[in-house]
């Protein structure tokens, strides 16, 4: 805290007045304060008073970049010509489709819109014709064969990112998990083999969810659920994680979430009785109950059973007033740490 206190004066607020008097202090150290001046010279690890290897003053430079942009003096690098001009555009495709390659994804199943055409995912916005198509280039960070034809190349991304699975990855700012996703998408075109008795238990997991929604859609007309519809999907994901954490050896695992979608993992992943859920619909209350919540705020806690054993899972409770729930959930993983 003392620290910080001798420091507060450097918060961000106070930025653009430090950096005018570090500007000062570089044309001339003793136009600024002494407190300062002593500051500085430390910036440049060099003795109060020392004059040497010091830092240059930036207004110059960019005064003399904006003079020299005014008569003409820059000049672009000369172009990449020849094959190498087109290496670089084969790579600049590739990044095209794994950015805009979800915007043409063939997601309608009902074919009731046109898909988009989107210019940066023609070769000819490159400059790359049909007299390229048989030319090997390489395929840079593409998860394949290093080399390949360009129409290899463009047939692997089309059927990878332009199929009937849509994907959007590439905002995320960790290239260690943007890679993680190519590593397991390209590979297989994004069609990953599973087998006929997973493909079952998917197609179960999604019915469930989906009826669940169907059915108090159906049966309570207008009362506020957070419906998980559009996104049934979450159901078999979670599954999937679950199973895999409890072969992994997880024992025990807590979960937080929102509202949207919080009564079908309820009762689809957490396991919760729907005669319990559909009371509580019903205005039915246990009578042990001296206070409660709504139903979408609710938490909730059971056993369930993995490959490596019983795990237990808890869903933290989020009642509205509670503005994120990441912090509860690792403070009561802490506890539960500790504990152990």
């Amino acid at each position: 805290m003392k620290e910080f206190l001798s420091n507060s004066y450097l918060f961000g607020a106070n930025a653009p007045f430090i950096e005018e008097l570090y500007e000062a202090y570089l044309e001339d150290p003793q136009s600024v304060p002494e407190q300062w001046r002593e500051y500085f010279d430390k910036l440049q690890h060099l003795p109060a008073g020392g004059n040497g290897g010091r830092d240059v003053a930036h207004t110059p430079i960019v005064e003399a970049f904006a003079q020299r942009a005014r008569t003409g003096a820059a000049r672009p690098a000369p172009a990449v010509a020849g094959f190498d001009r087109k290496q670089v555009s084969v790579l600049q495709l590739i990044a095209e489709y794994r950015f805009r390659g979800v915007l043409i994804a063939d997601i309608d199943p009902l074919k009731r819109h046109e898909r988009p055409r989107i210019a940066e995912l023609e070769p000819a916005y490159y400059d790359l014709t049909d007299a390229d198509m048989d030319t090997q280039f390489n395929t840079g960070s593409f998860v394949g064969p290093e080399q390949a034809s360009l129409r290899e190349i463009i047939k692997a991304l089309h059927e990878t990112y332009c199929g009937t699975l849509g994907v959007e990855y590439m905002y995320l700012s960790s290239r260690v998990e943007k890679r993680w996703i190519q590593e397991r998408l390209e590979p297989v075109r994004s069609r990953p083999s599973y087998s006929p008795d997973y493909k079952r238990h998917i197609l179960e997991r999604l019915t469930a969810a989906e009826g669940l929604e169907r059915f108090l859609h159906t049966r309570y007309v207008g009362q506020k659920r957070f419906s998980l519809e559009g996104g049934e999907t979450m159901i078999p994901v979670l599954d999937n994680l679950l199973q895999r954490a409890g072969e992994a050896g997880v024992q025990e695992l807590v979960l937080g979430m929102a509202h949207r979608g919080r009564l079908n993992v309820l009762v689809n992943t957490l396991g919760k009785i729907p005669k319990d859920l559909f009371s509580e619909f019903e205005g039915k209350h246990d009578d042990a109950l001296l206070a409660g919540d709504v139903k979408y705020h609710q938490g909730f806690s059971s056993d369930i059973s993995t490959p490596g054993g019983p795990m237990h899972l808890t869903l933290a409770f989020n009642p509205s007033h509670l503005e994120i729930v990441n912090p509860v959930v690792e403070g009561s993983v802490r506890a539960r740490q500790h504990r152990r």
